[in-house]
């Protein structure tokens, strides 16, 4: 069949707005209690909560929250560890009130009850502790609002049938994350770290000794410090504890042996990501003398078996190129996995069926045709700036989609519009799995660049540390040199590119803007604008963020003031559709609204759209689609094309400004 020739970014598609939540949900965190599997579902078309599922051994699913409860933690703002579970109780962190609550899952109708008391606390990364008959979590006290949060390593006794108060464990750091008990009981290890440090820059792990009593009698360091990033700490079956180290460059898998670090598996390949949550797991122990491990190189993610005496690694292979939250015992593993063609889905695997894979659990239901879905590409481009060696040329990274429509293509003579998306962290990275978001875009005319700018993960501590004092300038010129190198090659029009980003991507869409002509028009979802204003006014785990990013605060006052886009905002002359939610304390409204009303009085073609019951992020299905018709309707404004299949309008400010700059 003969594709219909139409403008680029104008093609009508079956991947809409509506395909993007109906029975999709968000899967995170399984975990493994016998035979029984449990698992994380958000879902977007219930509000956006989260729901905990359990899956019997004979196959058998349910929910064990009905709505409206939603399992969620706020330790941090992003949460995390917000469910455990010990002999068929499920311990979890109930969003309303971030207390714990216990359940019975086998019950015939389990009620849940509270076991930590009422009061200003906020609990996360649940872990149980068998013999001291108690949970271990990371808690935030936040009894006085005027100052910032105590953080601990706390203990909640069970068994009884009053309401408990957090007992610290261990206090006196900034932060902490990942308590953890040994098999024997005798033994705890824990991440700490202080600002300005975010654990992707340096943290530390201990290691205390229990006394009759519970409390920790003796505590020493054993791994880590104020430029080596230490994450997951896990003991294996017979006590010995392991954990994940950048001290090679790369995160890879050590053994703690008496004073010092042995590698499991030295390479140029990283067996974590940033701790941005509390949970994640990338490896785990299918017996005292092998581990299961994801990791990723050059972007894909692989999954292996890897036998701890020798170090040997035996590569395991399947569809899949991105994989998370790895969790074993001796009889199966469980992990979430993905494709470039196949959604997110909880997979088992089980070494007795000759290393077969089992679906679980699909996070989605709907499937579109494969003539509507673009193949991701990775992609490395020359950069222009190096990666601060001398007579080193640099290289960026990125995923590339062609525009891909079964029934229509460009007009003649034409090329699509390219639109750069940045990832959110800025410390994260974009992974090359089915992502229906960009599927919205590519299915209807649209070539998108998804970059791994300088800072991002994956890619090793250099690479991750070119970001290092430079947030605003290696980022943009990083974007910027992604686009050069398409538009040289032909792939894209190089004067309709339009740029996205969503948080700390946002602002690196503001300043692209700003800063340089190469972008016609960008989206930022809820994004920076004024970085002091930053500085000044988010939670405690990003309030010192900036100081590595950008330099300390004050000090470096003027550099902060000179990286702002809305200290330039004679210098932004490009169309912004901007959109946010109103609930947010990560990045609050106003710095969306400062710059709206820059532009605005420039008389800049704006618009704004906000989402009241919403926070960091878009959770619930009506908002999600909003925000992506209106910013497809914003594009075709600004670049001048009509749509086929027209969507609800967002109404831009100075929208007669437009035609006169096509």
């Amino acid at each position: 069949m003969s594709k219909q020739p139409a403008a680029y970014g104008s093609w009508p598609s079956p991947i809409t707005a509506e395909l993007l939540t109906a029975a999709n949900v968000g899967l995170s965190e399984p975990l493994l209690d016998g035979d029984t599997i449990y698992w994380l579902e958000s879902r977007p078309l219930e509000r956006g909560r989260t729901t905990v599922v359990r899956m019997d051994a004979d196959g058998h699913k349910r929910d064990l929250l009905p709505e409206p409860l939603n399992a969620r933690s706020r330790v941090n703002e992003y949460g995390g560890g917000s469910y455990c579970v010990q002999d068929g109780i499920l311990y979890f962190v109930l969003y309303d009130d971030q207390r714990i609550y216990a359940l019975d899952t086998g019950a015939e109708k389990p009620v849940p009850k509270a076991i930590t008391a009422e009061g200003p606390w906020r609990f996360g990364d649940l872990r149980p502790d068998p013999k001291h008959k108690r949970l271990l979590a990371i808690c935030e006290d936040h009894r006085q609002p005027d100052a910032e949060e105590k953080t601990f390593v706390a203990a909640i006794p069970l068994g009884s049938d009053d309401e408990q108060t957090p007992l610290t464990l261990v206090e006196g750091k900034d932060f902490y994350a990942g308590a953890t008990v040994s098999p024997d009981g005798q033994r705890i290890a824990w991440l700490s770290w202080n600002h300005p440090n975010m654990p992707w820059d340096g943290c530390e792990c201990w290691v205390g000794e229990f006394d009759g009593n519970g409390n920790i009698s003796e505590q020493r360091r054993v791994a880590g410090g104020q430029n080596e990033s230490i994450c997951q700490p896990q003991w294996s079956p017979d006590g010995e504890l392991y954990l994940v180290s950048d001290r090679s460059d790369w995160w890879n898998i050590y053994r703690v042996e008496g004073e010092g670090l042995t590698a499991v598996c030295a390479e140029e390949a990283e067996y974590a990501s940033p701790q941005w949550v509390f949970g994640q797991s990338s490896y785990a122990f299918v017996d005292p003398a092998t581990v299961i491990a994801c990791f990723t190189r050059e972007g894909r993610w692989n999954l292996c078996l890897i036998d701890l005496a020798s170090g040997k690694k035996r590569d395991l292979i399947t569809p899949l190129n991105d994989l998370a939250y790895l969790r074993a015992d001796s009889h199966m593993a469980v992990f979430i996995g993905a494709s470039g063609d196949s959604y997110p889905a909880l997979y088992r695997f089980e070494r007795d069926t000759d290393d077969a894979l089992t679906t679980v659990v699909k996070s989605g239901s709907i499937t579109a045709e494969a003539g509507y879905l673009s193949q991701g590409e990775a992609i490395e481009f020359p950069l222009s700036r190096s990666l601060g060696e001398e007579g080193q040329d640099g290289k960026g990274y990125a995923f590339f989609y062609s525009p891909c429509n079964q029934a229509f293509c460009g007009e003649p003579d034409t090329r699509p519009p390219l639109l750069v998306l940045c990832h959110g962290g800025p410390t994260s990275a974009t992974r090359g799995s089915l992502n229906l978001k960009i599927q919205y875009w590519t299915s209807r005319g649209f070539a998108v660049a998804d970059v791994n700018y300088g800072g991002s993960t994956g890619f090793g501590r250099r690479y991750r540390e070119r970001l290092k004092g430079q947030w605003g300038v290696v980022d943009v010129q990083d974007a910027i040199d992604c686009v050069s190198y398409l538009a040289d090659a032909g792939l894209v029009d190089g004067y309709r590119v339009a740029i996205r980003g969503s948080s700390a991507g946002g602002y690196t869409v503001l300043a692209a803007l700003t800063f340089d002509d190469t972008f016609r028009t960008g989206a930022s979802l809820y994004g920076v604008g004024d970085l002091e204003a930053l500085a000044k006014d988010t939670h405690k785990f990003e309030s010192r963020y900036m100081d590595n990013l950008i330099g300390p605060y004050p000090e470096k006052k003027s550099l902060y003031q000179e990286r702002s886009p809305l200290n330039h905002i004679e210098r932004l002359n490009r169309p912004v559709i901007f959109l946010q939610g109103l609930k947010d304390k990560i990045v609050p409204p106003n710095q969306a609204e400062a710059m709206v009303a820059a532009l605005d009085k420039k008389e800049i073609p704006v618009a704004y759209v906000t989402f009241e019951e919403e926070a960091h992020g878009f959770r619930q299905a009506p908002n999600i689609r909003r925000a992506l018709e209106a910013e497809l309707h914003f594009y075709s404004q600004v670049f001048g094309f009509d749509l086929i299949e027209p969507v609800e309008p967002v109404t831009i400010r100075h929208a007669d400004k437009l035609r006169a700059r096509r």
